[in-house]
């Protein structure tokens, strides 16, 4: 992980607008789906992914930011991460917490990424400003995503249910996979002099969508949950997501060419 880069990324949508959008999308995505799935049945599970979605553009929101300041091979090592910590602090949240478990799990995962963030500028000397506070960002980003996509494939967020289906199960490494993809690829996939953040923010709603359909596969297994419904979702708004990705690329290229046939070797000879 190399620091030392360009610097602040220019935003258009605030950080802190972004923000709020991850942990209220993300709190009223999962409580929306634990209450709803109880009251109207198996069918609403599929708003937990939803509140998923919000927590990746949050925490690809806050990668840009950070990566900006040129993060180099840290980009795809500060996704998994993201998930690593949301792993721990929602597995400790839902373990205490009870029906509070996804709030407790926020704050700790924000206390985790706090601190990391303060390792990673003080002991390891990356001397990156934000560093702290993206930190604690990407860990909670993190956290509603593993929250949300368990609730999507369980239809709850009780923990002995989360850790018999989801955890158990090894589905947890799916959620860790498509999760922290969703979080660490936007920049990646964007990173250059051109990169954009709706742009960027836009490949996180697609790559969040495809994060929704895995969860729908899975949730077909569960009784509980509504796999149908969530897959249908998903690839709706993945098509969404990616035709307005694909709008964004046209217009910040310089050209849009078909690249054709790779030569063959009489061709290159």
């Amino acid at each position: 992980m190399s620091a030392g880069g360009s610097g602040a990324a220019a935003e258009a949508i605030p950080q802190n607008n972004i923000m709020a959008f991850g942990v209220l999308g993300g709190l009223i995505g999962v409580y929306g789906a634990y209450f709803l799935v109880g009251m109207v049945g198996q069918y609403m599970s599929f708003i937990g992914a939803l509140g998923a979605i919000c927590g990746m553009v949050w925490g690809a929101a806050a990668v840009r930011r950070v990566a900006s300041y040129g993060l180099g091979t840290g980009v795809p090592s500060i996704g998994m991460l993201a998930l690593g910590m949301g792993v721990i602090a929602a597995t400790f949240g839902l373990a205490v917490g009870g029906v509070a478990g996804p709030v407790v799990a926020l704050v700790v995962a924000a206390i985790i990424g706090l601190m990391i963030g303060v390792l990673a500028n003080k002991i390891l000397k990356m001397g990156i400003p934000i560093m702290e506070v993206s930190m604690t960002e990407i860990a909670t980003a993190g956290t509603i995503t593993i929250l949300g996509l368990s609730v999507a494939m369980t239809g709850t967020f009780d923990f002995p249910v989360v850790l018999s289906q989801v955890i158990s199960t090894g589905y947890i490494a799916v959620i860790f996979i498509a999760g922290g993809l969703a979080i660490l690829h936007p920049f990646n996939a964007c990173l250059g002099p051109d990169e954009k953040q709706d742009r960027t923010l836009m490949c996180a709603v697609e790559k969040g969508s495809i994060a929704m359909i895995v969860a729908g596969i899975v949730a077909t297994t569960n009784p509980n949950a509504s796999g149908a419904l969530t897959i249908l979702i998903g690839i709706a708004l993945w098509y969404v997501a990616f035709s307005g990705f694909y709008d964004r690329t046209k217009r910040d290229a310089y050209d849009v060419v078909g690249a054709g046939m790779l030569p063959s070797k009489e061709e290159l000879e």
